[in-house]
């Protein structure tokens, strides 16, 4: 059974057009999510892409104690139901434990299961009972036939709004691969299917204190996965990735994302068109 998610006002899912979530990692302030969420949705509304603009009001597994971790929950979610408001997009947020799920879901369009917390149980079945579109980053640990499993955890609650993400596997100390085949073993579940393009290029913990990241790799890497027949892409943004407080290192230029949703949205018609 092909589930279709509705987002805003578009659906996503097999047979619809491909859709993007994209914004920068960590909310830095409000005046910086702003101008980003404006740039971005401007860009996706001018060639006709779905749009989710993605930040995080806490990432909470940053490799060093040291590292920014964002707002947090408050002052987050009051600057992400601005920009949904101000630029009429749906918006994404990660949650990383059961008190945080029902104040995002009451903002948020989707709500984001880290690749670290896709085995947790509370978590997963929290998130499906808030009723909001709950996207599940597939654990760098996790073949792709068994992100079944967390899938099943959300569904049991009778919530079908499900996206599965692919961020990468670990490959060796410091790596992570896309494996292609994985995107046709989980679209066989019935539901949405993401590659994250610009995760899957990190180097988790390649600059010791920090992960590193190969971003001259995120074009190519979404080229194959629009061709392999995703429903959407995610990337992390910035409009100067080197002064970036989180995920700097993977993050796609803000210069380069005009010129690469251009390519991506014709060849994303291209295989449809196919299909």
């Amino acid at each position: 059974m092909s589930h279709h998610v509705r987002i805003g006002n578009f659906t996503v899912g097999s047979g619809h057009p491909l859709f993007l979530i994209a914004g920068p990692c960590v909310i830095e302030s409000e005046r910086h999510a702003m101008k980003m969420a404006e740039r971005l949705a401007q860009a996706a509304r001018a060639l006709r892409i779905p749009y989710i603009f993605k930040a995080s009001f806490d990432k909470a597994n940053r490799t060093s104690l040291d590292s920014y971790r964002g707002p947090g929950m408050v002052s987050g979610l009051e600057i992400l139901a601005k920009i949904k408001k101000r630029f009429k997009v749906p918006v994404l947020t990660d949650i990383h434990e059961i008190s945080q799920v029902g104040p995002a879901a009451e903002v948020c369009d989707v709500i984001q299961i880290p690749a670290f917390l896709s085995r947790q149980t509370d978590l997963l079945v929290e998130a499906g009972r808030s009723r909001a579109a709950v996207n599940i980053k597939k654990g760098q640990f996790l073949s792709p036939w068994d992100i079944r499993h967390a899938v099943e955890k959300v569904a049991r609650t009778g919530n079908h709004r499900i996206l599965i993400t692919e961020r990468g596997a670990s490959f060796g100390y410091n790596n992570l691969v896309v494996d292609i085949r994985g995107l046709a073993v989980m679209k066989e579940l019935g539901y949405p299917v993401i590659l994250d393009v610009t995760h899957s290029i990190q180097l988790p913990g390649g600059q010791g204190s920090r992960s590193g990241g190969q971003p001259e790799y995120i074009e190519p890497l979404a080229r194959a996965g629009v061709a392999a027949g995703v429903d959407g892409l995610f990337m992390e943004v910035h409009d100067n990735p080197a002064r970036a407080l989180s995920d700097g290192s993977n993050a796609l230029p803000l210069g380069r994302f005009n010129l690469l949703i251009q390519k991506i949205s014709r060849l994303g018609k291209f295989v449809r068109e196919m299909d």
